[in-house]
């Protein structure tokens, strides 16, 4: 087990809740599709997973431990989540990239070089894209595959992403798909969004939210 949901309730204030008393265990190397409705709650538990949310009640589980005794620098490094609407600062691609390596947490950790950079941009059919080019011009798509990046280079345990696929063309989504379902056989837990009615190959769950459960469809 590497991510687990114990009895969770979440809300929003105001708001029905979209959680209650909700339990589920995602296997190490499972690789996961969460499907339903727009306003279902599919990001949200993405960010209750990653403790951009806070549970209300019950606890979410990181290997057996909850997550809220895992400093925030750990927990982001092992729980990596890639948001729908690509999140890229100012600066270089290579700024980006490296950005995660600028903190005290992950000094440590092997800084990839350049050839390296340009070997995964070209990976993730990027080869337009150099560690030199600026962020802020690239596309929506481009960005979102950046971001995917930036957030494998910590080699994390379990990959959130939220629609990862939604501004791609079909030859970029099959890429990111494919790597996805190898990033799951080597272990790696991936918990994907999608409203797409394709069901990508290698799935070990389609969940949704129903009645404010996570339920297997």
């Amino acid at each position: 087990m590497s991510l687990a949901l114990r009895r969770v309730s979440f809300g929003y204030p105001g708001s029905p809740p979209i959680l209650e008393d909700a339990s589920y265990e995602f296997e190490s190397g499972g690789y996961y599709l969460l499907r339903g409705p727009s306003g279902a709650g599919k990001s949200t538990l993405l960010r209750l997973l990653c403790r951009l949310e806070e549970a209300q009640e019950g606890a979410v589980l990181f290997e057996d431990r909850p997550i809220t005794d895992l400093a925030p620098p750990e927990l982001r490094r092992n729980v990596a989540y890639v948001q729908q609407m690509p999140n890229l600062l100012p600066g270089t691609v290579r700024d980006n990239l490296l950005l995660p390596f600028s903190f005290a947490a992950n000094a440590a950790l092997p800084r990839p070089s350049d050839a390296d950079l340009a070997g995964r941009l070209d990976r993730f059919l990027l080869a337009a894209v150099t560690p030199d080019s600026q962020a802020d011009k690239l596309s929506v798509g481009q960005a979102q595959r950046v971001c995917l990046i930036r957030s494998l280079l910590l080699s994390p345990k379990v990959l959130l992403l939220d629609e990862p696929t939604a501004s791609l063309d079909a030859k970029s989504a099959d890429v990111v798909l494919d790597k996805a379902r190898e990033l799951a056989g080597d272990g790696m837990t991936v918990i994907m969004i999608s409203h797409s009615e394709a069901v990508p190959p290698g799935l070990t769950r389609i969940l949704s939210i129903e009645n404010r459960r996570l339920v297997d469809q």
